[in-house]
């Protein structure tokens, strides 16, 4: 090695902190031991405090082993390791230093059996009362954890070590707690009247232990035969007392652990043993929630392991049923915020342990969802968070993805909270905010203080964010609702339940739940899951059965897509959603059939945003534009406005929208379909310009699913014989592509409202609507252009019509009483001729009493008596003019508000029979079963379906009677 010239510099540049110091030391080695240095340097990078490692190591430089060691690099890299990564175990090194003799071969994992022979070897047989001082046991006790911090801190990606090291932490505390139970039992009268058993709880019972921490534990006595029970008790609870003092004391040696028994039936209170029986009648009757929840990690430690596990076997199973007492998710929940609540602010965002994101996130993660689920799943019966995890992602119940996140976060968290302990061998969970406490534990684990603080964030970020969907889940909720019968999805009590849950074919429901669950494979697995959960949402709609059978065709169809179940499993809101949707609209369930990846939408309300005119028409010119083929080019516009109805129906059927929402956003997609459509045909047919005059439903921004786009359409004036033939191969072009009847929801083009009707030209010049209004147009025609609006197209070709129309649709003075007739009569000869024979006339909610027409013709009749003389009665909606007739006063505002919820109502009637059917119909529906899905869909509370009717009806007779007043009088 080269002799250093300036040492002191030397130490400096290498991250000594006491650089001065260190070369002191350095020299005097130099001059003992002769020119060449026996250390190199070199080993000391890794080593968490190196001045620490160096000072210990010159402490131990007198002992006999010290040129042992240094004559050896491995041996000494590891001692190193050690005397830098802990100071307490530095001081027992140098204490004894004939200890390091453990370190002289790498540490191997020694596992259960294997810690137990190392303790008998350094104290004797440990399974009889054990004479001696205990202090071999603290000394035993910190050797073990030599080795196993030798280990830790040797391992090139400590991360992946962690749960080993755990391991094998919890294996020193079984041994250790066999062993002081030899030493208590020595020193205890008529200790072998009572057999005693030690059950590790907590991170010691899931074999998940820490450094220093206190051992969590319960103790179950019996008496041996022909001793009392309250003899044997009372011995073993001595027994106890002075184990607990050994482990506890403070000697030389140091101490060991504290061993904490409050998880015990009624927790400090109660007495420290019970026997069996008690344990059970307290378990069967008083036992709270979090004490099954504390069970979950109880396994035989110590003592008698036959009693211990008729403990373990007398509780295990109810631990298991703990996820079906009442309110068992919220006092879960609770526990967890209490325990955020109980740090302090000065520490929050330094706690390892138990602040947000931190340790105590993933376990409660972890053992919620293997009490809620694992009611029915044996395979989660696990204790350790480690195998918890491992178990929930192998069989599906946390996504692969989400799992490496939550397991990758807390193994980097166990071991920084590792590192924090071993420092000083103290119980603590905070990281250190100050260097170089900081740069040690970085260094510890291979990497700098700004590096160990951003990972540490993440990891929180990333756990809060996880525990966030596991722990609020609405599957979860809806899962620990399920009986543990109901989650195990028998046959017979799959059919059992369904029955409950109001299906009406058990049986062929059953075949659907059968088809969904075949199989191995994880999307059969998680479908497992969610079926439970998803039976009781289908059962909140009208139509539990039809529900479930959308939900396997959807699942059939995406069941290759790795998206689909992931979502349905971890967003529970999607999959409350989904049950929701296809239990209530088959308008919907087609919809999705066509194109199922639509069901990405049920993922927030932002995506069920409608879109506007505008945006809509954008994407589809672009979607139409990258295909050169016509037929792609018409699909994928096809495919935009299926995609735009799907989302506004689910919104509807959500509630996320209301009537005047749906006419708007509905009015708006026609808009944009006419616009590519008219796109489309213009690449095949080079034609003048076309504006598109909305007529009906379309220009009051009113329309239903059911509507068709009544239309206009005007070309310049100057446009040649030749370019009106374009322009109408242009309209009958766009009008068969956006009506062209397919899978999907075809937008019918009606122009039979142009002049002269279907005998007329379907395309005029402006100046010919102006010649054909002024000369020839009758009553009915001013009344129809009321709700004219440029809508599509050139609107500002159509905006120059409807300017050089406002004096026939607004006329001065009115109408005269002739024209009045006109009206009334054409009104009532189409309500004689086009409801449908044998359909109550009551029921009609278009043409019937009080039903759309009533409100709409007497609106129109007003508009066209006043809007000339009121300009705010110049609107195209049917609501804003029948507002702006109460604000003038020509309505009062009773009378506008029966015409107002009778409009309302019919209009959603209309829309709620459109979702529920699949197909559009006029009338309130007169059998019992769709009436009950329409009245769901509008919100009413089941079976009050008959409710809905008689509002509804109540509603159009008391409008009835406004217009017969305002109308026909």
């Amino acid at each position: 090695m080269t002799r250093y010239q300036s040492p002191s510099a030397e130490f400096a540049r290498r991250g000594f902190e006491s650089a001065s110091s260190a070369a002191r030391i350095w020299e005097r080695w130099q001059e003992r031991l002769g020119a060449e240095p026996p250390v190199d340097l070199a080993l000391f990078a890794p080593v968490a405090d190196r001045d620490q490692a160096l000072d210990a190591l010159e402490r131990l430089s007198t002992s006999p082993i010290f040129d042992a060691i240094v004559a050896d690099p491995d041996w000494l890299a590891r001692l190193l390791l050690v005397l830098g990564g802990s100071s307490v175990l530095a001081q027992t090194l140098v204490r004894h230093p004939e200890e390091a003799e453990a370190l002289r071969q790498a540490p191997q994992p020694r596992g259960r059996t294997g810690w137990r022979e190392f303790f008998e070897d350094r104290v004797g047989p440990i399974d009889a009362p054990l004479d001696g001082d205990p202090d071999r046991l603290r000394l035993a006790n910190r050797v073990a954890l030599i080795e196993i911090a030798a280990r830790d801190l040797a391992a090139e990606n400590p991360v992946l070590l962690v749960d080993d090291i755990a391991a094998e932490l919890a294996h020193v505390a079984d041994a250790v707690l066999q062993a002081s139970l030899a030493y208590a039992r020595a020193e205890v009268p008529d200790s072998d009247q009572v057999r005693l058993a030690i059950l590790a709880m907590g991170k010691t019972g899931a074999q998940e232990l820490n450094y220093i921490s206190d051992v969590d534990v319960i103790y179950v006595a019996e008496p041996v035969e022909g001793v009392r029970a309250d003899h044997a008790t009372a011995v073993g609870a001595r027994i106890v007392a002075a184990q607990a003092r050994i482990c506890s004391a403070h000697t030389p040696e140091g101490t060991i652990f504290q061993i904490d028994p409050a998880l015990r039936p009624e927790g400090k209170a109660g007495p420290l043993v019970r026997t069996l029986e008690s344990s059970r009648l307290y378990y069967e009757k008083w036992a709270k929630n979090w004490e099954f929840q504390a069970m979950l990690k109880a396994r035989p430690a110590a003592g008698d392991e036959e009693l211990g596990q008729a403990f373990v076997d007398l509780v295990w199973p109810m631990v298991w049923q703990a996820g079906e007492r009442g309110d068992f998710l919220g006092e879960v929940r609770a526990m967890r915020d209490r325990v955020i609540s109980l740090i302090p602010s000065k520490q929050a965002d330094r706690e390892i342990k138990l602040g947000k994101g931190g340790l105590r996130d993933t376990e409660f993660s972890v053992q919620l969802l293997q009490l809620v689920h694992g009611r029915a799943d044996e395979r989660l019966r696990v204790r350790g968070t480690f195998d918890g995890l491992r178990a929930l992602v192998d069989n599906g119940y946390i996504g692969r993805a989400d799992g490496a996140e939550m397991s990758d976060a807390y193994r980097l968290q166990r071991v920084l909270e590792h590192r924090v302990q071993l420092r000083r061998l103290r119980r603590t969970h905070l990281l250190p905010d100050e260097e170089p406490a900081l740069g040690q534990i970085a260094r510890s684990i291979h990497t700098d203080s700004d590096d160990v603080t951003k990972r540490w964030r993440e990891s929180t970020r990333r756990v809060r964010a996880l525990q966030q969907r596991l722990f609020f889940s609405p599957l979860l909720d809806a899962v620990s609702a399920v009986s543990t019968d109901g989650l195990k999805m028998t046959p017979d009590a799959a059919k059992t339940r369904m029955r409950a849950l109001g299906f009406k074919d058990p049986q062929a429901a059953l075949g659907h739940i059968q088809a969904l669950t075949r199989g191995t494979d994880r999307a059969a697995e998680i479908q497992r899951q969610l079926l439970p959960a998803m039976l009781g949402w289908f059962a909140e709609g009208p139509n539990p059965d039809f529900g479930l059978l959308a939900f396997r065709q959807l699942s059939e169809a995406l069941g290759t897509a790795s998206w689909y179940l992931r979502a349905m499993r971890d967003d529970g809101y999607m999959a409350h959603r989904l049950a929701r949707i296809a239990s209530s609209s088959r308008y919907v369930v087609d919809l999705l059939r066509r194109a199922p990846d639509m069901i990405r939408m049920l993922a927030s309300n932002e995506e069920l945003r409608p879109r506007s005119a505008d945006e809509l028409t954008t994407a589809m010119q672009r979607a139409a534009a990258r295909h050169d083929n016509p037929d792609k080019a018409a699909a994928s516009v096809r495919a935009l406005r299926r995609a735009e109805l799907c989302r506004i129906a689910i919104a509807d059927v959500l509630g996320l929208a209301d009537l005047d929402a749906v006419g708007t956003s509905l009015s708006d997609l026609a808009s944009a379909t006419i616009d590519a459509g008219l796109y489309l045909a213009r690449r095949e047919i080079d034609a003048p310009p076309v504006g598109v005059i909305a007529m009906g439903r379309w220009g009051g921004g009113e329309m239903s699913y059911s509507s068709d786009a009544d239309a206009m359409f005007v070309i310049p004036d100057e446009s040649s014989s030749d370019e009106v033939s374009k322009a109408t191969a242009l309209v009958r072009r766009a009008a068969e592509i956006v009506g062209k009847p397919g899978p999907d929801p075809a937008l019918v083009l009606d122009s039979d409202l142009r002049p002269e009707g279907k005998g007329g030209a379907q395309v005029r010049t402006v100046s010919s609507y102006a010649a054909y209004y002024t000369k020839w147009a009758s009553t009915w025609e001013a009344q129809a252009l009321l709700r004219a609006r440029p809508g599509a197209g050139d609107v500002d070709l159509a905006a120059q019509v409807l300017d050089a129309l406002d004096w026939f649709r607004y006329p001065e003075g009115g109408l005269a009483d002739e024209q009045v007739r006109e009206i009334r009569t054409l009104k009532a000869r189409m309500e004689k001729e086009r409801i449908p024979r044998g359909e109550a006339r009551e029921r009609h909610l278009k043409l019937g009493p009080g039903g759309l027409s009533d409100v709409e013709w007497t609106v129109q009749l007003l508009q066209l008596r006043h809007a000339h003389d009121f300009p705010e009665l110049r609107s195209t909606a049917t609501l804003e003019a029948l507002n702006a007739l109460a604000d003038l006063g020509i309505v009062d505002e009773p009378r506008a508000a029966r015409l107002r919820d009778a409009w309302q109502r019919a209009s959603q009637l209309r829309d709620a029979v459109m979702l529920v059917r699949g197909r559009a119909s006029d009338s309130i529906p007169s059998d019992a079963r769709e009436l009950a899905a329409v009245a769901d869909v509008l919100g009413y509370p089941a079976r009050q379906a008959s409710r809905l009717e008689d509002e509804t009806r109540r509603l159009m007779r008391r409008a009835h009677e406004v217009a017969e007043d305002l109308f026909w009088n």
